[in-house]
């Protein structure tokens, strides 16, 4: 296996920001995706609104699950904490990291699969419980460790590299984000960095459960059962000595359009997604009207992007759960084992 090291060595007069940081300083390792990914962009993006607020990267805890989009992480803030959950578990994890340390900006990175399928529960209750965090999804509506097959978020009666038709009802991670509870709602596209970048830095500021649904198309799958140029078919067909996968490079998608208006984007494979800005007097207050708002477009095809939803009075879990002001890893045994007198203080509160 090839491994490519990132070069150590930068232009010394790159900008830094108000902490001395340079962009690169948010960078992390090669990205090992296909090329053209759309989760790529969304790195960026991250890299860009970590470096314009000034945040020190050991001050962020990264963590994700399993799937394309849970790789990124490796691939921006290289010098912030990490940890790669197992498939869907990211949201406990990362509850249970905040109950521990509140003095770090928590980040969790997961995937429609990852999300909306074996992790549902896990994000509905991390929604509801309003765990201070950043929850990025990186929608592309496809498994894409796995070959492409359809993911719970997929459009009812879109179809596959293979002209399978989806008969399923998608998952909505937006409604089900703000059915739930989180406070913070937004949607965005990959390609359209001017607003994803904002929104990122919106959620980073934001006090509670920040949730952001990125539209990210994957650019890699050509693997129907009939062409002779499927995985499937040269392997059955081959008698090779490894065993290797060649994905050709693909342009990244981008878009940029003014708020309030509607563009079409044309995929790598030919579909048609259109997208709507908000408009600059939209109410993303009012959690009844937003919801309206979402299912109407819905039904005209559209795909709302934009800061969706933002309750401004959001309390998190430790406003919940009345927890004390320091982390609780900072606690020596003394806190933590006050002795008999306040056990017994504690039990008799409850008789």
């Amino acid at each position: 296996m090839t491994y490519i090291a990132k070069p150590s060595l930068h232009h010394p007069d790159l900008p830094t920001n108000s902490v001395g940081y340079t962009r690169r300083d948010y960078e992390g390792k090669i990205s090992t995706l296909c090329a053209g990914c759309g989760h790529d962009s969304i790195s960026a993006s991250i890299i860009q609104a970590c470096w314009e607020m000034n945040i020190q990267p050991h001050r962020v805890a990264k963590l994700s699950g399993i799937g394309c989009s849970s790789k990124t992480p490796d691939y921006f803030l290289g010098n912030s904490h990490g940890f790669n959950s197992v498939h869907g578990r990211m949201p406990s994890v990362l509850t249970g990291a905040n109950l521990a340390n509140r003095d770090l900006l928590y980040m969790g990175v997961s995937g429609d699969g990852d999300s909306a399928s074996i992790g549902l529960g896990q994000f509905a209750h991390c929604m509801r419980r309003g765990v201070n965090m950043v929850y990025i999804v990186e929608n592309n509506g496809v498994y894409g460790l796995t070959k492409g097959q359809f993911s719970a978020t997929a459009d009812k009666g879109s179809k596959s590299k293979r002209g399978v038709v989806n008969s399923d009802e998608p998952i909505d991670m937006v409604g089900l984000a703000l059915q739930l509870g989180a406070t913070y709602v937004g949607r965005s596209f990959s390609g359209d960095k001017q607003q994803l970048v904002p929104l990122i830095k919106g959620a980073i500021e934001h006090e509670g459960a920040a949730f952001i649904d990125v539209v990210s198309p994957c650019v890699a799958f050509n693997n129907h059962s009939g062409s002779t140029k499927s995985y499937d078919y040269v392997r059955a067909h081959n008698e090779a000595v490894n065993r290797l996968d060649f994905i050709t490079g693909r342009e990244e998608i981008t878009a940029e359009y003014a708020p309030g208006t509607v563009t079409t984007v044309k995929q790598h494979d030919g579909s048609i997604l259109r997208l709507r800005k908000l408009a600059e007097d939209y109410d993303a207050t009012d959690k009844i009207k937003v919801m309206n708002y979402l299912q109407e477009r819905a039904a005209e095809g559209e795909v709302v992007t934009g800061l969706l939803y933002v309750n401004p009075d959001s309390q998190d879990l430790h406003e919940h759960m009345e927890t004390v002001g320091a982390p609780l890893n900072s606690f020596g045994a003394r806190d933590l084992c006050p002795g008999n007198a306040a056990l017994e203080k504690i039990n008799a509160s409850m008789r």
